[in-house]
């Protein structure tokens, strides 16, 4: 298996788009040589723990409308020339993901992760739900780990959050700036939301190297 380490923040429009892509250039070659981690990066690290409204956040990222439609204009073509599915109108709170990045922490040690990472975009991608909500939080993950009170518990509590800061740091320490950005076999680096083409061309690019 090939490392393919990946730095993501769960409520990042092109980490969506990204793994949209790359789950689909995987199921259309019906094979995936890879051993994938996902790693945190908050767009926010300085949000409110409670998050802020959305509308309140984009103005206060891109100030006027006109910078709200120019950053989101080519998500939003994107979205809809590949199919993705996506409705960003249902999102009114932009959370701080801290807990949600726990979440996929301790999704990898259960083995989990990757079906995680897919339950936190479509929660907040397709759901609008808030993913700063420890309960919403647990209960996206009791699907696949531990029971909703164990998982409510280990939110309340500081468990890994040092290390997930730490993590954060370690990756802008690295010079990652923006996200998704890919590390394929702990060597190169693949930055932005890479179409399923790409990835089936990296795979038998792979499978070359190794035959």
């Amino acid at each position: 298996m090939i490392a393919l380490d990946i730095y993501s923040d769960p409520i990042c429009p092109w980490c969506y788009i990204g793994k949209v892509y790359l789950d689909r250039a995987l199921e259309g070659l019906n094979e995936n040589p890879f051993n994938i981690e996902w790693h945190p990066f908050q767009l926010n690290p300085e949000m409110p723990p409670n998050g802020m409204s959305r509308k309140k956040y984009l103005e206060k990222k891109f100030g006027d409308s006109h910078g709200v439609v120019e950053a989101y204009g080519p998500i939003l073509e994107r979205i809809k020339s590949d199919n993705i599915d996506a409705k960003l109108d249902k999102i009114k709170v932009t959370p701080n993901t801290l807990n949600a990045h726990r979440i996929i922490h301790w999704s990898k040690i259960e083995g989990c992760q990757n079906q995680i990472v897919s339950e936190l975009f479509k929660a907040y991608f397709v759901n609008g739900l808030d993913l700063g909500d420890i309960n919403v939080l647990a209960k996206l993950a009791s699907k696949y780990f531990m029971d909703e009170k164990s998982i409510l518990r280990l939110l309340t509590s500081d468990n890994d959050l040092t290390n997930i800061i730490e993590k954060d740091r370690i990756a802008r320490k690295m010079g990652i700036k923006a996200v998704p950005m890919f590390i394929v076999a702990n060597q190169y680096a693949v930055s932005g939301a890479q179409g399923t083409d790409f990835w089936q061309d990296v795979v038998k690019d792979i499978k070359k190297s190794i035959s």
